[in-house]
């Protein structure tokens, strides 16, 4: 009887520890723009598909809390005196989340992966610098002579075609995270299911409910696993940035990542420090389809930049939280000047529209008789608002405007994918801090992102040019001469800078501003 009362008071202490265990899980409830449209990370082309792989692989190197670059799976690397040998050097302890040890001939299997054509990888080109990316890519080489050699198991090099100053920021874009090789050869393009996925970041995909959210879990192999705080991380896709506004105050998000600016005021009176307003290295814009008859002319492309009130969309439209943008790079850009703005950059806003009135009537277009567009944006409050605040605009000039709106997934896939659209809404976010990297876009040949259809000889040769210098200042001047192309045919029209906006819990530390508004869910954690 004794001996009973005993082992009925242990059963309980038991299940009172098991309760607290599961009671002090700590999950991280994050707000993320989107669900993904592929966890592939060779597939994958948004921001909001890179918060998520960012928390569950780890490339070569990684980002900081800071938005610097660290050292990720590779402890320390070495560039040869030309600038075209990488020989990067493995952490002992980088293991796959199945326990496997991460080898270097995983990164070779990957980056050939990514460069077959038939993966049909939307950013491939990201990686061209390395020797033979291209033709490898195009079917013009074997992967085999793909410019990637693993010496042995824990040392990988990387040659590439000629220096290229920005290379190992390159190689913290999501693109460049390696794939788990036996995963991929055993599922094919199931290896993205949770119940197939092994992953070498700080967590691991345990599930996957469209609308509702993603679930990843500490990956307790990853390498850094001690200094990780955070048992899981719920990623919540948030395109109704107002109800998102509503579920933070509510206290069911720690954070978001954007937030409704129709409510600016309202938001900057009460979340007070929750609300973090910081420069992002992007420019929103409007991309023009170049094989439409009626945005064919120039000329009528001008008058359509010419007349948009940039000041107006962001302080009124957008509360202060963009910067009027008269340049498809953004100012403060790494290796480069001061960007090429567009010619008109300076004028009155009314005079800039006589101009454009003047022109569209050359061109037959009043508002008797008026250039019929239709702008395209993907859902949210802010492109909505933008939109109508154009069409009223370019309504004083002759052009009568109907809108379209879709989800995200639909719109950037019709984008993609060569849909039809005449005017549509986009948006680029550095991936690194070098004017190639919003210059590339328009390349003729780059089909994941020139969203224009934008084809120049002229404007491919520099690009081309640019990418065969190593002088960084006359590589500059080259990059500036193709902006003068780019704002002088508008392939899309600038509207303005983008500035990052988080709704950040008082509860969550670790979370820092950053220009390239990454921010890892291994460096957070929260107070209970």
């Amino acid at each position: 009887m004794h001996k009973s009362i005993r082992m009925s008071a242990l059963a309980a202490a038991l299940v009172a520890a098991s309760s607290l265990t599961a009671a002090a899980e700590i999950v991280y409830n994050r707000g993320n723009t989107a669900d993904p449209e592929t966890l592939d990370q060779h597939k994958t082309s948004t921001t909001y598909e890179a918060h998520l792989l960012r928390d569950m692989y780890e490339g070569l190197v990684a980002y900081g809390a800071d938005g610097h670059v660290i050292p990720g799976v590779a402890k320390s690397w070495d560039v040869s005196e030309d600038g075209l040998v990488y020989t990067f050097h493995f952490r002992d302890n980088a293991k796959w989340s199945n326990g496997d040890p991460v080898v270097a001939g995983d990164f070779v299997y990957s980056m050939r992966r990514i460069m077959k054509p038939e993966t049909g990888a939307k950013y491939a080109n990201i990686l061209y610098p390395i020797k033979n990316a291209e033709a490898v890519n195009t079917g013009k080489a074997k992967g085999e002579e793909l410019g990637v050699k693993a010496i042995d198991d824990k040392t990988l090099e990387i040659t590439l075609g000629e220096p290229t100053p920005y290379f190992i920021e390159q190689l913290t874009h999501q693109s460049s995270y390696p794939v788990h090789p036996a995963t991929v050869e055993k599922y094919g393009s199931d290896f993205v299911l949770p119940e197939n996925f092994v992953s070498n970041g700080a967590f691991v995909l345990e599930s996957f409910t469209p609308n509702d959210f993603i679930k990843v879990v500490k990956n307790p192999y990853f390498h850094d696993a001690a200094n990780v705080k955070i048992d899981a991380v719920k990623f919540f896709p948030t395109e109704d940035r107002g109800a998102a506004l509503r579920r933070f105050q509510a206290g069911e998000l720690h954070t978001n990542n954007d937030a409704p600016v129709e409510q600016i005021e309202y938001i900057r009176e009460n979340l007070g420090s929750e609300f973090h307003v910081a420069p992002y290295l992007g420019t929103y814009y409007y991309a023009l389809n170049h094989e439409s008859e009626k945005l064919a002319d120039p000329d009528i492309r001008q008058a359509l930049s010419m007349v948009i009130d940039r000041e107006y969309l962001a302080d009124e439209i957008w509360g202060s939280t963009m910067v009027a943008g008269y340049s498809f790079v953004p100012p403060g850009i790494g290796n480069y000047g001061e960007p090429a703005y567009a010619s008109w950059k300076d004028e009155d806003v009314l005079d800039r529209e006589e101009k454009a009135k003047a022109i569209l009537e050359s061109k037959g277009y009043t508002q008797a008789n008026p250039l019929e567009l239709e702008i395209r944006y993907n859902t949210s409050e802010n492109h909505k608002n933008t939109a109508v605040a154009i069409a009223d605009m370019w309504k004083e000039i002759g052009v009568k405007v109907s809108m379209l709106n879709t989800d995200t997934k639909t719109h950037y896939a019709v984008l993609r994918d060569r849909g039809h659209f005449e005017v549509a809404r986009a948006g680029w976010i550095g991936d690194y801090s070098d004017p190639q990297n919003f210059l590339f876009l328009y390349e003729s040949d780059n089909d994941g992102f020139n969203y224009a259809r934008y084809n120049n000889p002229e404007y491919d040769k520099l690009m081309d040019e640019a990418a065969a210098t190593v002088d960084l200042e006359k590589r500059a001047a080259i990059l500036r001469k193709v902006e003068e192309i780019f704002m002088r045919d508008l392939p899309v029209l600038p509207l303005m800078y983008y500035g990052s906006m988080n709704l950040v819990s008082s509860k969550v530390k670790g979370f820092e501003d950053n220009l390239m508004n990454v921010h890892p869910s291994r460096f957070i954690s929260i107070e209970q």
